[in-house]
């Protein structure tokens, strides 16, 4: 038996008020589905990845959202930058004696007669943000769908068209009901019976013909909706790829203009997210990305050791004429982007390598700097560069903080995603004093740098929020402020050593940077044997080594290993680092 055929990408609601209809039908109690799908989503899942549909379906940017239309199918990317709590909606009504659903939707499509027919519901909202320092090359094209967008807007102009010859008192889309309560009105205990006063039966309301461009600002934030899921799922600062319906309800934005809550018993968490600014994103499906999410070409290619070890070679010679051919300033810069926070032992934050390079100039700086800015921008999808100077530290809003007057956490500049590199130039640092906001921030960054934490600020307590950034640090001396794990003296032999790079090469080196970081890692029990020896030798030869020295070699030596694509780490892997700890510990006599 043929089942129901569904326009997924162009009227998703459809199928939801299908099955919902279907499960009334086989004598589900509506009460039962609050936080539980009735069979909706496992068709959305069958579609989007058992069928492969997922390309298909349009992605939320600055360009893409002046095309896209209410209530159809889209993905959007961003970053968790707040949470918001759980909102109570009217879920499920009766209209007459039909049972209707208001899931995934702001406002209902049929008026809500008698508040005894209704089921209360709950939904968890996110207030989500393009993700910070996200690089143009990890940004996911909206050519086609620009393309695809053109033919939809000269088909929603003939309509509209169409339209104007016919009765003027027809609805022009089912989000327009006057008077339909939504969740606004719940929230300030208002009356649903009182609150509806619609003009009768609507279109569906995947027929509206309207678009978002009349959205202000130009990059993407949105206020998503979850239903169904755990709270332990999404994290703050996490990325997400959420699947689901963009709404534009007008209602939404006069209520939000008209209505005065100071009289009420709490202040509306949505009231300083206006609709027109931030629109509302109901979620279908969301998946957790990493940073190999947003490759391009990401080629389902097994990490093997000889196509690792060429990759490795490219990427390390194109390193090494970035910085003026100073190979060994390369090495560690290899292995500083290989490296990420993989476990936590109390404070120690086990895996990070932050690198200090030292022996840079305002002019060196200019050259050296750049190009190692405008590499590492091409090699990572999330990075950022500080100018750090003492004017900088005493003005810049560098942690999260809450504001209770809006009930929101404003961003800082380290609220970052996982996977994230940022350097931070201290040739233009010169003297000065710090105000109090200086020295706050100056604590921020070497916390940061220490720990891979950030500590929130929450005006009556502070929140440490673990992280993982990787921290590159250009400095004439040794950094004062920011203590890097390995400082490097910086000696380059040549400038302009740098050449243009293939776009198939940059897509090498990218799929490998993000690929061989994530393999497991251990050390056999022989080898094990003979890293304790070279310690203690070691630590007699020299005893101003300290512990974080030690413990250093180790990580050196995991990714060193991993940098040729090794599980294991082998002799010849942890005698190429001690040979390179040797050269830089020479630059440093």
């Amino acid at each position: 038996m043929v089942g129901p055929q569904y326009d997924f990408l162009a009227n998703p609601l459809g199928a939801v008020r299908s099955t919902f209809d279907s499960a009334i039908a086989s004598g589900s109690d509506p009460s039962s589905f609050n936080g539980r799908d009735w069979g909706a989503l496992d068709l959305f899942r069958h579609f989007l990845f058992d069928q492969s549909q997922l390309s298909q379906v349009p992605v939320l940017t600055p360009t893409t959202i002046r095309y896209v239309k209410p209530n159809t199918l889209v993905r959007f990317r961003g970053m968790i930058q707040d949470m918001l709590g759980n909102e109570f909606y009217v879920g499920a009504y009766k209209d007459g004696s039909v049972w209707r659903t208001n899931k995934f939707m702001d406002v209902s499509q049929y008026p809500i007669v008698s508040s005894a027919d209704m089921r209360i519901w709950e939904r968890r909202l996110l207030y989500c943000v393009p993700v910070p320092g996200l690089n143009p090359w990890a940004e996911i094209s909206s050519e086609a769908f620009g393309n695809q967008s053109m033919d939809w807007t000269s088909e929603q102009r003939e309509k509209r068209r169409r339209a104007d010859d016919e009765s003027s008192d027809m609805p022009v889309c089912g989000d327009e009901v006057q008077g339909s309560p939504n969740t606004k009105k719940l929230r300030e205990g208002e009356d649903p019976s009182t609150a509806s006063q619609s003009r009768g039966p609507v279109p569906e309301i995947a027929s509206c013909s309207t678009s978002l461009a009349a959205l202000d600002g130009n990059s993407p934030r949105c206020l998503v909706k979850i239903y169904d899921s755990p709270e332990s799922e999404l994290k703050l600062n996490d990325i997400f790829e959420f699947v689901g319906i963009v709404t534009s309800d007008p209602e939404l934005q006069e209520d939000n203009e008209d209505s005065d809550l100071s009289n009420g018993f709490c202040e509306d968490p949505l009231h300083h997210f206006p609709p027109n600014k931030v629109p509302r994103f109901h979620c279908f499906i969301h998946r957790k990305l990493a940073v190999q999410d947003f490759l391009q070409n990401n080629p389902i290619v097994e990490p093997k050791p000889d196509l690792v070890k060429s990759i490795r070679e490219a990427l390390l010679r194109h390193l090494s004429a970035v910085l003026g051919n100073d190979d060994v300033a390369a090495h560690f810069m290899l292995l500083h982007l290989l490296s990420k926070v993989h476990a936590r032992v109390d404070a120690l934050a086990v895996g990070k390598l932050s690198v200090n390079f030292t022996c840079f100039s305002k002019e060196t700086v200019s050259i050296f700097g750049n190009q190692l800015n405008l590499a590492v921008k091409n090699l990572v999808p999330f990075s950022h560069c500080i100018p750090l100077t003492v004017e900088y530290l005493n003005t810049a809003s560098l942690a999260p903080k809450k504001n209770y007057d809006t009930n929101r956490l404003e961003t800082g500049i380290l609220q970052l995603a996982e996977g994230s590199h940022l350097i931070v130039d201290e040739t233009k640092l010169e003297a000065g004093t710090l105000n109090s906001v200086g020295v706050e921030n100056a604590r921020l960054l070497k916390n940061l740098m220490e720990l891979q934490k950030v500590e929130y600020d929450f005006k009556y307590y502070k929140m440490e929020m673990t992280t993982d950034v990787q921290l590159l640090v250009l400095s004439e001396g040794k950094s004062n402020i920011l203590p890097a794990d390995v400082i490097v003296p910086f000696r380059p032999s040549a400038t302009n050593c740098s050449e243009a790079v293939a776009a198939e090469t940059l897509e090498a080196w990218r799929w490998y940077l993000a690929t061989v970081r994530q393999l497991p890692h251990c050390i056999e029990s022989d080898m094990q044997k003979v890293v304790e020896n070279d310690l203690v030798a070691a630590r007699q030869a020299d005893r101003s080594l300290k512990p974080e020295d030690l413990s250093r070699w180790l990580t050196m030596g995991r990714l060193m290993s991993l940098s040729f694509g090794e599980t294991s780490l082998s002799l010849e892997h942890w005698q190429m680092v001690k040979e390179l700890e040797r050269l830089r510990r020479e630059r440093l006599k």
